[in-house]
């Protein structure tokens, strides 16, 4: 005889008494066989084997540490897909519903010819950025020298006193508004006076402070620091003639043209491509280039006596126009350090013409690189995306519930028909929906048959699992 199970020790077979438990699953073994009767509302009662076995409650599995927020199963969202400019547009029925839509319809095409319009002015930008933008401007120079009188006292037997006085010579600039005043105001960016120049040399009269001190020299290079101005210390109680060489730092580099070349072009100093765009003018004007080889050019008297030759290569023009450049002229102050007795300062300039960077560049590359506009465009945008979106969601419900109210059977028809066609596409199955769900379609021969075959196979299978349960009872009592 077998013994019971007790009510705490469950068979394989049998459900586990606490809800929502999930009995664990062997690697390997199939999925649990369902012992349910064959019949709708009929339940066997299941026998229980007498074999106890004493289940452990399973542990929830968790998910490997730093796998992050998916499981490998479940794949990660995909990402919205970008909206398209069409996807503004509101189609012609609509805009027949609603006759004030044709103004929208109006500022899209507005907007899409404004956009053309700044995509093509940020264009037309971008190339002028590409070439230096320069305006002349004043930067006046002040020359300060100030007069140091010192009393020293010598501790000798004579108890002579002598009076040492020395100078002190500053120069100083600042760029003059358009109205040529000074600019004062502490917001504007400041340029360092010393970025002006390439290099400043000062030389002093000779006679007085020697070969070695009357020299004083600034050259720029790579680790150069920019400075307001310079200044010289020196001894001495006499005026002292000094003479101030500054070297402009022109970018893009300029270039003083020889002489003969420059009266030929009308350029005195310039940079290399205004020179050579001259020089090209120049030969077009004059119809120098070769009818045949257009590669030459066959000079006039003029330019055989500044290249000496008679023809010249376009590729040789570099070449032959490297002598005729020279650096520029430097600006040269000729003035004089007037030293008289007691501590006195005096201030002169001097105003020369400088290249500064136009205002206008500035302006150009804060509206290229701006992206405040942008954001507030984007989110406008995607305001007007939702609406639209919402509009043609509403224009759907309008015509499936207009449909319905117009006829309303021929409406239910359709809908389960198109129904049924989604569902057949969505599960993949074979047969014709439609007829199935007509009462006729159950009231065939072949129908009763179908299910008395189905039955059978039910009724068999159920008994081959009862031959097994009572094979493996038997053995058990062995």
């Amino acid at each position: 005889m077998s013994v019971p199970t007790p009510n705490n020790i469950m068979s394989p077979q049998m459900g586990h008494p606490y809800p929502g438990y999930q009995s664990p699953m062997i690697p390997g073994a199939p999925p649990p066989r369902m012992s349910g009767s064959p019949y709708p509302g009929h339940d066997t009662p299941r026998r229980n084997t007498g074999r106890r076995q004493n289940l452990k409650p399973s542990v929830p599995s968790q998910p490997p540490p730093n796998s992050g927020p998916y499981p490998s199963h479940r794949p990660a969202p995909k990402p919205k897909p970008k909206k398209k400019a069409s996807d503004l547009v509101i189609s012609q029925k609509l805009r027949e519903l609603v006759p004030e839509s044709q103004a929208y319809m109006d500022l899209l095409s507005f907007e899409r010819k404004l956009d053309a319009t700044i995509m093509r002015k940020r264009l037309d930008i971008q190339e002028v950025l590409k070439k230096p933008m320069k305006t002349k401007r004043k930067l006046r120079i002040f020359i300060t020298n100030t007069i140091y009188s010192n009393q020293s006292t010598k501790a000798d037997s004579q108890s002579d006193d002598t009076c040492q006085t020395t100078w002190e010579l500053k120069i100083e600039g600042r760029l003059l508004d358009e109205n040529g005043q000074v600019k004062s105001d502490p917001r504007a960016p400041k340029r360092k006076f010393s970025s002006f120049f390439k290099s400043l040399v000062i030389e002093l009269d000779k006679e007085m402070y020697g070969p070695d001190s009357h020299f004083v020299e600034w050259h720029r290079n790579p680790s150069t620091q920019e400075t307001d101005g310079f200044q010289v210390k020196r001894p001495g109680d006499k005026p002292v003639k000094c003479t101030i060489n500054l070297q402009l730092d022109y970018q893009p580099q300029n270039i003083k043209l020889d002489p003969r070349l420059g009266r030929l072009l009308g350029i005195h100093t310039a940079t290399r491509p205004v020179i050579v765009s001259a020089l090209w003018q120049y030969i077009k004007r004059n119809k120098l280039q070769d009818q045949t080889q257009r590669d030459t050019i066959n000079l006039d008297e003029y330019l055989r006596s500044i290249f000496e030759c008679n023809t010249l290569k376009f590729s040789d023009i570099p070449f032959k126009l490297n002598p005729l450049f020279h650096q520029p002229d430097p600006i040269v102050i000729e003035h004089v350090v007037a030293v008289e007795h007691g501590e006195t300062k005096s201030i002169t300039h001097w105003d020369i013409s400088v290249e500064v960077d136009d205002s206008l560049k500035q302006q150009m590359n804060n509206f290229l690189v701006s992206t405040v506009t942008q954001q507030d465009i984007m989110q406008l945008d995607q305001k007007i995306y939702e609406t639209v979106d919402n509009i043609k969601a509403l224009k759907t419900k309008r015509e499936f519930m207009l449909s319905f109210a117009c006829d309303p059977l021929g409406f239910i028809n359709k809908w389960l028909i198109s129904q049924s066609r989604d569902l057949k596409v969505m599960t993949n199955y074979e047969g014709d929906p439609e007829e199935e769900r007509k009462s006729e379609f159950y009231q065939k021969d072949w129908l009763k048959e179908g299910v008395c075959r189905y039955f059978y196979a039910k009724v068999q299978q159920r008994r081959a699992e009862l031959e097994r349960d009572l094979g493996v009872r038997q053995l058990n009592n062995y």
